[in-house]
């Protein structure tokens, strides 16, 4: 059995190592759901790029996050991008199932996830 002191050294360690942005909420990320087909992740890209007003610049031939060329990678991107953009006016990492929140920074190489 772990002493009460202990246990809150523990907690603390924890909550201390989750990653956070600068106003103290806990960074997250909405990235592409790995079981989701390449044609429904495909058609979600299509609608965060075009009519959803992701910022899809970075996933373009000779851009930072165009590497690796996937359609789940692109679809990463373009999620996210999407969701840091209007969840605060109520977004959702959701796109139709084929997508999914994490806490660990997609952001590979020169290209960064915001």
């Amino acid at each position: 059995m772990l002493s009460p002191s202990l246990r809150i050294t523990i907690a603390l360690l924890f909550i201390t190592s989750i990653p956070q942005k600068s106003d103290g909420q806990f960074q997250e990320w909405c990235i592409a759901d790995k079981q989701t087909p390449d044609e429904e992740l495909q058609k979600a890209l299509d609608w965060a790029c075009g009519k959803g007003g992701a910022d899809c610049r970075k996933i373009q031939v000779n851009k930072p996050c165009y590497f690796p060329n996937t359609v789940k990678e692109h679809a990463s991107y373009a999620f996210n991008s999407y969701y840091q953009k209007f969840k605060k006016r109520g977004a959702t990492c959701y796109f139709n199932s084929a997508a999914m929140i994490t806490d660990l920074d997609p952001s590979h190489g020169p290209c960064k996830f915001d």
